[in-house]
């Protein structure tokens, strides 16, 4: 058996990698997205006989942690591609996505998640929260691309959604620990001590920790001496060195480490904004992430059946309301009064790609307390991200591309 499967496996992942390097160029002018292609894949690689099976229960903390790792290197790859400096007036799209639609979305998903499929408030909340960020790892057709030495060069479309991505999934954590309190009847006991530390305290320790690693580690490729300057050399092993450093510090002293990592890149893309040195940093971590996004892809295909074991058609609804109702409309009200045209604050609106991140979070809060039917949280999160890549990986390519022309036409270009 050995004989023939060590082999074959070999064969499988070469082929794999090489779908993973072609398909985004293949398929840049189809309605199309490669996340579609390797869900597919690992879907019809399920079907071999012999193959393995999901326990939820058991393999609980390894989705966690598989999903944590890729999320941490998408978060770092999103932050060293921005071009625009942090700004209040030039992030007003990201605040907004943030302080006005993530609270949208998190309350109506929750009491639609109550209502519809009848679960308890904790488990409603929950689904509201996993579901809230938008995902740096698989919204690559709608983020921005290569980092350039112009920080005007973003359309605000693929500039808010890239930003939004790189800080929900930090602040969404302090509404699932919302949720695992009520899950364990505290948060009446606990609930100012959310405000002061879940809600700002840990947000404060990860933005600040992040920052402080990203100057550090800027200083050290910039402004080092020739012998141990980074940049002199190309040495692109800072971006992961940064990416684990700036997550394990900030988790060491309690804050929250996907914000960490996010302004770590932040601050490494603040310094010498023109040097080629950011592009290396870029497609070196933008490796690792497409990896390591190839790898859970086809998980998730393989084991889609064991995920959506559970689902019932409330929960189906659900996630299909959630994808092209409740984000859309939280969106838009977020948008309401931007400077941001009418057709632009539409498509941000809409293209709210759910993905690895959620199912990180789910993980981690089944691991923190006992909810009532685990199994059909898996299965609605689990729908919900293959109806997000469904639909988001269909309409991306034409959206964005008929917004470009429209903006190439305004320009005379």
């Amino acid at each position: 058996m050995d004989s023939f499967a060590i082999p074959a496996g070999y064969a499988l992942a070469g082929i794999a990698l090489l779908l993973a390097a072609l398909l985004p160029r293949v398929l840049q002018r189809l309605p199309l997205s490669p996340a579609m292609l390797f869900v597919f894949a690992g879907l019809v690689a399920s079907f071999i006989p012999g193959g393995a099976t999901l326990d939820l229960v058991k393999d609980r903390g390894v989705i966690e942690h598989a999903t944590e790792l890729c999320v941490i290197v998408a978060l770092m790859g999103v932050g060293l591609a921005l071009d625009r400096p942090l700004s209040l007036r030039g992030w007003s799209s990201t605040w907004r996505l943030l302080g006005i639609g993530m609270p949208l979305f998190i309350g109506a998903a929750a009491v639609l998640a109550w209502g519809l499929i009848g679960i308890p408030i904790a488990g409603a909340l929950l689904l509201g929260a996993v579901m809230a960020p938008t995902d740096p790892v698989l919204a690559s057709e709608v983020q921005v691309g290569e980092p350039t030495d112009d920080p005007g060069s973003e359309d605000e479309v693929r500039f808010a959604l890239s930003s939004e991505a790189g800080l929900n999934d930090g602040l969404a954590f302090p509404f699932v620990n919302a949720a695992v309190l009520l899950a364990g009847a505290a948060f009446v006991q606990w609930g100012g001590r959310w405000v002061a530390w879940e809600l700002l305290g840990k947000i404060v320790i990860g933005v600040v920790v992040g920052w402080a690693i990203g100057q550090l580690l800027a200083r050290l490729a910039f402004r080092a001496p020739n012998s141990v300057r980074f940049a002199a050399t190309a040495e692109a092993v800072l971006a992961l060195s940064g990416v684990f450093l700036a997550y394990g510090v900030a988790e060491l002293v309690g804050g929250y480490g996907f914000l960490a990592v996010f302004c770590a890149a932040l601050a490494i893309r603040s310094w010498e904004r023109g040097d080629e040195y950011h592009r290396v940093l870029h497609e070196f971590i933008g490796q690792i992430e497409r990896l390591l996004t190839l790898g859970l892809l086809l998980l998730l295909g393989y084991f889609a059946v064991d995920l959506l074991s559970a689902l019932t058609w409330q929960a189906a609804v659900w996630g299909v309301v959630a994808v092209l109702a409740v984000r859309p409309v939280t969106g838009w009200l977020a948008m309401l009064g931007s400077n941001v045209r009418p057709v632009e604050e539409r498509s941000i609106a809409f293209f709210g790609v759910r993905g690895i991140g959620s199912f990180y979070y789910l993980a981690y809060a089944l691991g923190q307390a006992a909810f009532v039917r685990a199994d059909l949280l898996w299965a609605t999160v689990s729908f919900t991200v293959l109806v997000s890549i469904v639909v988001h990986g269909v309409t991306a390519s034409p959206v964005l591309r008929t917004l470009d022309r429209r903006r190439r036409r305004e320009a005379g270009v």
